[in-house]
């Protein structure tokens, strides 16, 4: 598997909440976007994708370790345990994040003062397999024949009224209500993780990003990159690119892998 990667601050905000995690030794890909008071995102963002890295490289060393919380009916091993190492992150986030709170007057406390959150999505490959889990509106995507699939569901506001229909997708593009997550790693003690298998075939490309990237980019446009652009780090490179040439109002991350 392929990959390129690319994060940056966008046009707009003076920092970058984003973080990723490229660990192509364990086949795992991560990305989160963070949120917060000032440094808090940066460093709920840092702080699951490392703990989530952490946990999935102790497992390769020790298969018996056990899972977080409980097992999946359905789902493989390798999503089982990347959902475990997910929960992990979300337990390390509000822990932390009280700590925050409880030194909010502490001046020379740079993440002092705001609570702490983060969207996940991230990758486990195995072969001709590879699992998903996610939390909040970072996506991922499946380019095949041509065609972009949605492999993830946001977990925010409007995209629960569009599910209900009570919002049309045209008129929650434009909500004002977009940033608004109903689920986030860090809010709550413990949080449910969507995770899913799918199969990979040759030919596929495989888009992790946040939502810095599809709030500036119709599908269109991003198939149009990761049909012309063959490198994963090339195409990482225009899509970020485009979506700073579009507005770049928030951080855009994007991690590209191709089978």
């Amino acid at each position: 598997m392929e990959f390129g990667a690319r994060s940056d601050t966008g046009r707009v905000r003076s920092n970058n909440e984003d973080s990723l995690t490229l660990a192509p030794e364990l086949n795992l890909f991560v990305l989160c976007d963070g949120m917060g008071g000032y440094a808090c995102g940066e460093v709920a963002s840092r702080l699951a994708a490392d703990t989530i890295a952490a946990h999935i490289r102790e497992a390769v060393s020790n298969p018996s370790l056990p899972l977080s919380g409980p097992a999946i009916h359905g789902l493989s091993a390798a999503a089982n345990r990347l959902a475990s190492a997910v929960r992990l992150a979300n337990r390390a986030i509000f822990d932390a994040s009280h700590n925050v709170s409880a030194s909010a007057n502490d001046t020379h406390n740079p993440s002092a003062g705001g609570r702490m959150g983060s969207t996940v999505v991230a990758a486990l490959l195995n072969e001709d397999c590879m699992s998903v889990v996610h939390v909040g509106d970072s996506r991922a995507y499946r380019l095949r024949s041509a065609a972009l699939e949605p492999l993830t569901a946001d977990h925010s506001f409007v995209a629960e009224q569009v599910r209900l229909g009570r919002m049309t997708r045209e008129e929650a593009e434009h909500s004002t209500m977009q940033s608004v997550l109903m689920r986030a790693l860090g809010t709550e003690p413990e949080v449910l993780v969507d995770a899913d298998d799918e199969l990979l075939l040759d030919g596929d490309a495989i888009l992790l990003c946040s939502d810095g990237l599809t709030r500036e980019l119709s599908d269109a446009q991003i198939v149009t990159v990761l049909e012309e652009t063959a490198d994963p780090q090339d195409a990482a490179d225009r899509l970020v690119e485009l979506a700073n040439e579009a507005g770049g109002g928030d951080n855009v991350s994007v991690i590209v892998l191709r089978q």
